[in-house]
């Protein structure tokens, strides 16, 4: 497999998910993952398991673990965060996380495949759909 890695970095009041969607199209990825994603956030916008709607969260918090699939077909991330007293909190990352002081991201590419995403009446979500190049 042939893969390409991707570094930079995210500065206060970025939206997280909003940047990282946009990283895709202007670099025209077909199929990333989220190797590392390290940083803060002021805000944190999440959905919860099988929720229907958001939990935004007033920070600051540390991004602990954020992991996903990425293309310019669309996204899927999650995020994991704790307070200023260690308490962690996770769930699907939505727009509205905006940066506090920083965020590091590395993604890897792959030259080979292609992330897609379609509906999935079973589920009733977009889910990803993996095809070659």
């Amino acid at each position: 497999m042939s893969v390409q890695p991707h570094a930079f970095r995210l500065k206060p009041g970025q939206d997280l998910k909003k940047e990282l969607s946009q990283y895709c199209k202007t670099h025209q990825l077909q199929a990333a993952t989220l190797l590392s994603g390290i940083g803060s956030l002021k805000v944190a916008n999440l959905r919860m398991a099988n929720a229907n709607e958001s939990k935004t969260l007033e920070g600051p918090f540390e991004i602990v673990s954020l992991i996903g699939t990425l293309s310019a077909h669309g996204i899927h991330l999650h995020i994991s965060i704790s307070d200023k007293d260690g308490k962690v909190l996770g769930g699907h990352l939505l727009d509205g996380c905006l940066i506090h002081t920083t965020a590091e991201i590395v993604l890897l590419e792959s030259l080979d495949l292609k992330f897609d995403r379609q509906n999935d009446p079973e589920t009733g979500y977009k889910e990803l759909v993996v095809t070659k190049r």
